[in-house]
């Protein structure tokens, strides 16, 4: 049999003091209703001794908050998200918010799933990283007026909040990083995805070969799917290694891609960056422990959670806020895997 349960009532008979006064101090609203010091003191110390726990099903039905916030990553397995789910946790819970987390693993259907999971739990707003084929979600938040928030991937054609990484710059940065340590043929391997962030790093790549005045080959950019990962990767490098001439370098779309066609160059023997040069968007700890360290694109993921955090909450409290849209910039991480060709 479960202890009884510490109630406001219990405190205030131990302090002498009003039921009223005790819940305006547990609320921290001692000084609106000046309360003195020294009685919010012995209040809050009787709470502690008597191990009183606040009912948030009675105050949110109060308030008509439940001070719980959704987010929805699109992969729990990559360390970006990963990441990134711990900022806004953390940064939720300054702000007073619990965080649900779900993971849609790049699937529309388990997004759809989760979403309406949280709506039924009365979560007062989402952070999401959207997937494939998930706009129509996103638009019937926006009609049901849900406060939310897009992270790291968004829709051009909703106006909606969103936080993301400059991904067209970045893809950009990386592919004139490698043109200026003179490599001539760069391919890229990305996702097969209608996904505008993904366009967004090809068209990158693509026009810092422009702007460089490298004629790009089609042949040069492949595309696999993410259902097939491992197989389709090996697939791309074994076809860009066995052109005539091969690529000399390569652009790894995801932190997911990179670490599936390292493991393969491990098998061919393939020398990184004698033989290919690389770099990666994405940053995780495998980056240093390869036996060359490899180049990325560190995206600011602090930044990128504390900022989405930010706009939700002030979305949740107050609807009628205009849309705010928030390009980050990524910064090149250069080490061994991109370093200057040598023309022997």
């Amino acid at each position: 049999m479960s202890a009884k349960k510490t109630s406001l009532k219990d405190i205030a008979q131990r302090a002498g003091v009003s039921t009223a006064l005790v819940s305006y101090v547990l609320n921290g609203k001692e000084k609106e209703s000046r309360v003195g010091q020294e009685i919010a003191a012995k209040i809050k110390q009787i709470a502690s001794e008597l191990h009183y726990q606040p009912n948030h099903l009675a105050k949110s039905l109060r308030s008509g908050k439940t001070h719980t916030i959704g987010l929805i990553i699109a992969d729990i397995s990559n360390p970006f998200f990963a990441n990134i789910a711990r900022v806004v946790e953390d940064e939720a819970k300054k702000n007073g918010y619990t965080v649900i987390i779900g993971s849609s693993d790049e699937n529309p259907d388990k997004s759809r799933d989760l979403l309406n999971v949280l709506i039924n739990r009365q979560v007062d707003g989402f952070i999401i990283v959207s997937s494939e084929d998930s706009a129509s979600q996103v638009q019937d938040l926006k009609d049901k007026n849900i406060p939310f928030v897009l992270l790291d991937r968004y829709f051009p054609d909703i106006q909606t909040d969103f936080v993301s990484t400059d991904h067209y710059k970045a893809a950009y940065d990386a592919g004139n990083h490698l043109v200026s340590n003179g490599y001539k043929r760069i391919g890229m391997v990305a996702y097969k995805s209608q996904l505008f962030h993904m366009h967004e790093r090809i068209r990158g790549y693509q026009d810092a070969l422009k702007d460089n005045k490298i004629t790009f080959q089609k042949t040069w950019l492949k595309k696999v799917r993410f259902s097939a990962i491992e197989s389709e990767v090996r697939g791309a490098i074994d076809e860009l290694t066995a052109m005539k001439p091969p690529v000399d370098a390569l652009i790894f779309a995801t932190y997911g891609l990179a670490i599936n066609g390292l493991k393969y160059f491990n098998e061919l023997r393939l020398q990184v960056p004698d033989d290919l040069a690389i770099v990666s968007f994405g940053q995780a700890e495998v980056f240093d422990l390869y036996h060359c360290p490899i180049t990325y694109l560190k995206q600011p993921i602090g930044l990128l959670g504390q900022t989405a955090v930010g706009l939700l909450v002030d979305k949740i409290k107050n609807h009628q806020k205009g849309p705010a849209q928030i390009l980050m910039k990524a910064e090149l991480i250069v080490r061994a895997s991109s370093k200057t060709k040598i023309i022997g």
